[in-house]
């Protein structure tokens, strides 16, 4: 199951991270201006067959298991990022939203047996967490 912790579903899903980065660039162009240092990003294969992009994914996951395993701490486990995203990136925080809503699409995608409305609830309420926290930096 997606939340699960075990270590061959979260295998699972790190191999699915590159395609909710990937998603995200090509649904969402205007997205790549963010990510000029990825190198080709001109079509979807490019992007599909990014290594950066793919490793900007496992990262984004493994940030997601971050915010599992602190649920009660979210903002503060996203502070840094937060600050990164305002003050250098500057990424419009209305991107965390769309990358989140991406991923629950990977996910029911990949899961569609476990991925059931109430694991859908689950994630949607830590996509919101997660967008809100690395939000907080441009308040």
């Amino acid at each position: 199951m997606p939340l699960a912790t075990e270590a061959d579903t979260n295998t699972q899903v790190l191999n699915r991270g590159p395609v909710s980065p990937s998603r995200l660039l090509i649904v969402y162009p205007w997205t790549q201006r963010f990510f000029t240092s990825f190198g080709n990003l001109s079509s979807p294969g490019a992007i599909l067959h990014n290594e950066k992009v793919h490793e900007h994914g496992k990262k984004v996951l493994t940030s997601f298991g971050e915010a599992v395993k602190n649920l009660d701490h979210i903002k503060q486990t996203f502070a840094k990022l937060s600050e990164l995203h305002c003050d250098k990136l500057h990424v419009d925080p209305e991107n965390f939203k769309l990358l989140g809503n991406i991923l629950i699409i990977v996910l029911g995608v990949h899961f569609t047996k476990e991925f059931t409305p109430s694991c859908q609830a689950a994630w949607q309420k830590l996509v919101s967490a997660v967008a809100h926290a690395l939000a907080l930096g441009y308040h």
